[in-house]
């Protein structure tokens, strides 16, 4: 298959272990980038993958965050799909003793309650600082602007996590995604979007390629639809089994520079 585009996932598989770019990637994506698109897409908010574009030299092509929720085209957004705010009362209602942190997510906005451990945590990898602000709030106001979520994350114990996902899972399966990215997390997207979905949205509308041009990399399991659907789908050797098993190829780990290795010996 022929690689006109590629499509990366961010966290486990673009960044080294110090969760950086390598010089490495940076110069192989760099070489390639102006024939060859390169095309961001990551469950992250827009500021926390601008200033991976600007190291890449790519600031000119759009971005697909929080998995296909917000789809940015010369940094405005040409498609935004949200969780409304109902959803959110009755997931804080179901915290109401705050067990887990929630954090909010609107386009380039980021609410937490509070900056506790998993708001710090969350900061320092995605280099980005949150607004803090009380989910009822951020809730009531979302309802004024005719607003919502396009990403919930909710961290905290295992044990805790495990009740709040059996908690979305029995009330609003039909209406999210759940991944359960770590024991740890929960990332909350609307159940209509993905990266497929988005891929193909930006592919009709923006580059005029076909699916089975694209070369898209990959660790986790919002990345399987993705993985499966390209042309050529890439797991890092780090990937969850589920999504080692449906790619057409594996790459070296992450944190190996699995993607650029493969962009070196194929593109």
């Amino acid at each position: 298959m022929p690689h006109r585009i590629v499509f990366s996932d961010i966290d486990g598989t673009l960044l080294n272990a110090e969760r950086e770019l390598s010089e490495f990637t940076i110069s192989e994506i760099k070489r390639i980038k102006d024939t060859i698109p390169v095309v961001l897409i990551s469950s992250r908010m827009p500021s926390a993958m601008i200033h991976l574009q600007k190291q890449l030299d790519i600031l000119d092509i759009p971005i697909i965050c929080y998995n296909g929720g917000l789809i940015l085209v010369d940094k405005k957004p040409i498609h935004s799909t949200f969780i409304p705010p109902d959803i959110i009362e009755d997931l804080h209602r179901f915290n109401i003793n705050s067990s887990f942190h929630i954090s909010l997510y609107h386009n380039d906005d980021w609410f937490v309650p509070e900056m506790d451990f998993w708001a710090n945590r969350e900061s320092q990898n995605t280099k980005v600082m949150p607004v803090i602000k009380s989910t009822e709030k951020v809730i009531s106001q979302w309802r004024a602007e005719n607003k919502g979520a396009h990403k919930i994350m909710c961290m905290g114990t295992e044990e805790h996590i495990d009740k709040a996902f059996l908690f979305l899972e029995h009330n609003f399966k039909d209406s999210l995604h759940l991944y359960r990215s770590k024991p740890t997390y929960i990332e909350i997207a609307h159940k209509s979007i993905s990266k497929l979905t988005a891929i193909e949205l930006l592919l009709d509308t923006h580059f005029k390629i076909s699916l089975s041009d694209v070369v898209a990399f990959g660790d986790n399991y919002n990345d399987i639809a993705m993985i499966k659907a390209v042309g050529t789908g890439v797991a890092v050797a780090n990937a969850k089994p589920e999504t080692l098993k449906i790619a057409d190829v594996v790459t070296l780990s992450g944190k190996n520079d699995g993607v650029a290795a493969y962009i070196k010996n194929n593109i």
